[in-house]
């Protein structure tokens, strides 16, 4: 009985924080503006938001976008996204912001700052836009 009393206190904490997600953790409420990709300046507009827990929106460069984020913090996962598809000249950036997103697989907020990388080196770097 004393195990299970154990086991029971060290999930209960946890099971009753609901938000886990980059939304509980500084993300939520900002609009954050990609600044670059993998140490690249990114000249196109493109921005990123978490409207609500579990969720992410944003716009590229053409088209918003939206999609879930659950994954714990500082695990960052945003699953298949719904993207408008409206053609424009910066068609290519957005492509490559998008990739890049759904590579990410590491979040890290501090103060305005908003970094996603992978365990394969690449980065995404966000500024709050507000």
């Amino acid at each position: 009985m004393p195990r299970a009393a154990l086991i029971t206190s060290l999930l209960l904490p946890t099971a009753c924080t609901g938000d886990e997600s980059l939304s509980a953790y500084g993300a939520a409420g900002k609009e954050w503006k990609l600044q670059s990709i993998d140490g690249a300046a990114f000249a196109a507009a493109a921005t990123l938001t978490f409207p609500e827990p579990g969720k992410i929106a944003g716009r590229g460069p053409c088209n918003n976008f939206l999609g879930r984020q659950t994954a714990p913090y500082p695990w960052f996962e945003t699953g298949p996204l719904a993207v408008t598809r409206m053609a424009c000249p910066e068609l290519e950036a957005e492509d490559a912001f998008l990739k890049a997103l759904q590579e990410m697989t590491l979040a890290e907020v501090s103060g305005d700052v908003l970094i996603l990388s992978n365990e394969a080196g690449r980065e995404m770097l966000f500024k709050d836009g507000g």
